[in-house]
């Protein structure tokens, strides 16, 4: 091993610890995060001064880009073109800065993202504001350090004569920092600074009355004093950016929306594209055409809406679905003495006015030694005139120009700078007026000298400076606020109707679980028949609904929980499909089963509630409103028992009576007010004390004493008695027997369990569906009309050993049929 090579151990972590540090410091410092005291980041402090420096001003014709960007790379920034080229053309994009600081020539990119051409096509110079930040440069106003390789100089920070922090914003993202500052009205930002150099004890809230808040170069419309506040504050909060907006009537009664400013850091051409998709996906109803008619006269975005569409609605969907309206979170992180601070609008005006301070005070005594010398030299040159007959003689016996300059100092007591100047003297400026005009510019000399020492010596008259070079620049440079400000933040509510065609439809779910919408116009094509709509084999209808696309499904299940399902988000298919499986519209569970599906338009219905009856007898009463919910999972319904299982959900006005049948032909009626309302998430109370072996099958709820009660048997037995025979009883008694089974060897049975109960008044159609996949309609005039314990008849033929499994009661729907 050589002598040079020592290898020390060292812990990993340790290592990378100090390198992520020395990289992160790094970063923090010298790339993305702004001084407080000019706002700007190096790359852009080294873009301004390069092209100060090489006289790549105003008044002077554009230079390429490349030169710029090759000057600074070469001399200051030692990273690649691209950074500072991007940084430059951040500073020439008026969408992007408050005052430009790059006065661009040639294509610079647009709102709608383009690229700018590259430096060597495109052209550029100082802006007339950016000369403002590097004004009084060469006075010794700032530090200046050696650049990276110690050939030249480049400084620390600039004059930065305006407060261009908060003027031109800033963001960016470093390691464990990131900033975002927005950009603010010049003048109502050097207002404030002036009253708070003044008024040093000026609180945040006499700042808010000059500052109101952002000022983007973009427009729109600012909502949120709130966040405003926070932020100025903390230097963390949130606003919301609206585009300005406006709803025009054409011809024909058509509307169109036009959009004339959008929020600052939108791509036009995204929000476009975004607003067509919406358009082309059908996600809103009424959009006819999205068009972008930006030109020379400024930003113009056309949304055309088709006749009788709602503009307002659209408008308020664009605004939330779309980049319309945007948060803007404030993060006012800048460096402060080499370290990142997050700060409040305050404490940024505080270090300006800081900085300021120091810019003003160290200008005034550059310019003080300036005027010092000067006076210095014209006071020799006038005592010289003087005794002018002297001094010539003295020079005419001396050898030579250093021999003069002894004599000079040594006769008539010139300093060696005095002497000097005294010998560069041109011989017209002996004449008399030239002689009046020496002692009249001592005269002057000596007046400024005074008032330069006032400055340094009277704070009040250094703040007096300041302010009125603050003041020349608003008046030169300010300009009309272009973001509106608004308090409140509006709230976005977007109506069902403006996303979803209202529209009449069918939605099935059948008995295996597949479910479907379809139009009206699609089931009378198929002939208007509920038996011939499409299921899959051995599979039946369960449930129909006509219903509304602006309605909802409220689906029960028996372990006690719903969905909540909006009609237009159940898949659109042809009468004759079978549809798609419930487990792909909604979460549920391969144990659950749907017990009940009811339609739904409105949830505030104060006197609707639902009643829930449960196997062993349990019934519960909650109020419609409970269910209104956003959530599209599973949501909590009722609490069941481990051994029990809700077997109907039923709406009601609260005047009915509930009567519950059992399977072994157990009936109770009582009144429905005999269960109180509940929380949605209770058990509820008894309805029927049941017999071990017994179960509830069904529920009805009735409404005077008209029409009969139907029963049916598993064998398809079934009778109607009188409703009037079952008298209203209390809740949780053991009930009245509404149908009786035959016993005996030598018998044929007339059934096992009730399968299920109707109240009819009309004659009803009914469909058995039994275990070995048959569908059996039959109406309930073939029921006879008996006693309640009467044993029934046969209103089905089943085959031995069949058994029904379940009963349906289908209405049907006519061709012009309305929800």
């Amino acid at each position: 091993m050589g002598t040079l090579e020592n290898f020390l151990p060292a812990f990993l972590e340790e290592v990378v610890g100090d390198r992520f540090g020395r990289y992160s410091k790094y970063i923090i410092q010298d790339r993305a995060i702004p001084d407080v005291r000019d706002g700007l980041k190096p790359v852009q402090r080294r873009i301004l001064y390069a092209m100060y420096d090489s006289g790549n001003t105003p008044d002077k014709p554009y230079r390429k880009s490349a030169k710029t960007v090759g000057d600074v790379m070469g001399n200051y920034h030692p990273h690649g073109d691209s950074s500072i080229y991007d940084g430059m053309v951040r500073m020439a994009q008026p969408w992007k800065m408050a005052h430009v600081l790059v006065d661009g020539h040639g294509n610079w990119g647009s709102q709608d993202d383009d690229p700018p051409a590259a430096m060597r096509y495109t052209e550029a110079r100082l802006s007339p504001i950016a000369l403002e930040l590097l004004r009084d440069i060469e006075k010794r106003t700032v530090l200046f350090k050696d650049n990276f390789d110690n050939t030249a100089k480049e400084p620390v920070v600039l004059p930065a004569r305006f407060p261009n922090l908060l003027v031109n914003g800033v963001s960016g993202i470093s390691s464990g920092f990131a900033t975002e500052i927005p950009t603010h009205n010049l003048r109502e930002t050097i207002d404030a600074c002036i009253e708070l150099m003044e008024k040093p004890d000026t609180t945040l809230e006499q700042l808010m009355q000059i500052i109101k808040g952002p000022d983007f170069p973009t427009g729109g419309i600012i909502m949120g004093e709130e966040g405003i506040r926070e932020a100025y504050e903390t230097g963390k909060g949130r606003i919301y950016i609206r585009s300005k907006t406006e709803i025009e009537t054409v011809r024909g009664g058509k509307q169109q929306i036009v959009i004339t400013e959008i929020p600052y850091q939108v791509v036009k051409s995204r929000l476009v594209t975004a607003m067509e998709n919406i358009r082309l996906e059908k996600k809103v109803e009424g959009i006819a055409e999205v068009r972008d008619e930006s030109g020379r006269a400024g930003l113009r975005i056309v949304v055309e809406l088709k006749k009788d569409a709602d503009a307002n609605g659209i408008l308020a969907y664009l605004l939330k679905k779309t980049d319309l309206q945007v948060t803007y979170n404030f993060n006012m992180v800048a460096i402060v003495n080499k370290a990142p601070r997050q700060l409040g609008v305050r404490e940024i005006l505080q270090s300006y006015i800081a900085h300021q301070r120091e810019v003003v005070t160290h200008r005034t005594q550059f310019e003080l030694e300036k005027a010092q010398d000067r006076a210095h030299v014209l006071e020799g040159l006038v005592k010289a005139l003087n005794i002018l007959d002297e001094v010539i003689d003295a020079i005419k016996a001396s050898k030579n120009r250093q021999d003069a300059q002894n004599n000079l100092q040594w006769m008539f007591g010139f300093s060696e700078r005095q002497a000097d100047s005294i010998l560069t003297l041109q011989l017209y400026r002996l004449t008399n007026l030239e002689i009046t005009q020496l002692q009249k510019e001592l005269d002057e000399t000596q007046k400024k000298i005074a008032s330069l020492e006032a400055i340094l010596n009277s704070d009040k008259k250094l703040v007096s400076v300041i302010k009125k070079e603050l003041v020349e620049i608003r008046d030169k440079y300010g300009i009309d606020r272009r973001s509106v400000i608004q308090g409140e933040v509006e709230e976005l509510k977007v109506n069902l109707e403006v996303m979803v065609t209202q529209e009449d439809v069918l939605v099935t779910l059948s008995g295996e679980g597949y479910i479907k919408r379809t139009s009206m116009l699609s089931y009378t094509r198929s002939g208007g028949e509920i038996g011939s709509a499409g299921v899959k084999e051995g599979d039946y209808i369960k449930f129909i609904h006509s219903v509304n696309t602006l309605e909802n499904l409220l689906i029960f299940t028996q372990r006690g929980q719903y969905f909540l399902l909006p009609v237009h988000q159940i898949p659109e298919f042809k009468w004759k499909d079978n549809g798609t499986a419930i487990v792909n519209v909604i979460p549920l569970t391969k144990e659950d089963r749907i017990v009940s599906v009811i339609p739904v338009r409105h949830f505030d219905q104060p006197d609707m509630s639902l009643v829930f009856v449960t196997k062993r007898g349990q019934v519960k009463r909650t109020l419609l409103s409970e269910y209104e919910t956003k959530r599209s999972s599973a949501v909590a319904a009722c609490k069941v028992g481990a051994d029990d299982e809700i077997i109907s959900v039923n709406q009601s006005r609260s005047d009915k009576d509930l009567m519950l049948v059992t399977k072994l032909g157990m009936a109770i009626r009582f009144n429905e007010q005999e269960v109180g309302t509940m929380g949605r998430v209770a058990a509820g109370v008894r309805g029927i004390q049941l017999r071990d072996e017994d179960e509830v099958t069904a529920a009805l709820l009735l409404n005077g004493d008209e029409g009969e009660v139907m029963v049916v048997s598993d064998l398809g037995y079934g009778k109607r008695s009188l409703l009037l025979d079952y008298p209203t009883q209390s809740r949780g008694g053991k009930g009245i027997q509404t149908f009786e089974f035959k016993e005996g060897k030598r018998v044929k049975p007339n059934g096992n369990a009730v399968i299920g109960a109707y109240w009819v008044k009309e004659p009803l159609q009914l469909t058995a569906v039994t275990r070995e996949g048959q569908s059996l309609s039959f109406s309930s005039e073939q029921a006879p009309l008996a006693d309640r314990k009467s044993i029934g008849k046969a209103l089905v033929s089943l085959n031995k050993e069949d058994l029904i499994l379940d009963l349906l009661q289908l209405p049907h729907y006519g061709a012009s049929t309305e929800a």
